[in-house]
């Protein structure tokens, strides 16, 4: 009797791939934000990334959280280099160029606080 693993075949048709809705095709050598799970946020060039969203980030920063306020992320940065950025930690890329910070619609007269 010779051992021979069932559900093996190279029949790839009854799993067709799924297309990715992240188009990071279009980001290549370009620079990136990234928003981690945690709150980290970076900011690099993307240089690589595969289907479970690993990121290749080069000449990346940090930003860096205000020490009164760990919510906040503030101007000041950290120079990281060249990282890779887990998939798993990944919850948001955007191209930098035509981004913008705007005021938060949900917020309630409470800014003055």
């Amino acid at each position: 009797n010779t051992f021979q693993p069932k559900n093996m075949s190279s029949n790839k048709s009854t799993n067709p791939k799924k297309d990715s809705i992240l188009e990071l095709a279009k980001m290549m050598d370009a620079t990136v934000r990234v928003k981690c799970s945690g709150g980290r946020e970076l900011q690099g060039i993307l240089r690589g990334y595969d289907e479970l969203v690993n990121l290749v980030l080069d000449d990346c920063d940090e930003f860096l959280r205000d020490p009164e306020d760990s919510e906040k992320v503030t101007d000041q940065t950290r120079r990281l280099g060249l990282v890779v950025v887990r998939g798993t930690q990944v919850s948001l890329v955007s191209p930098q160029e035509g981004v913008e910070e705007i005021a938060n619609p949900f917020l309630v007269g409470d800014e003055d606080e």
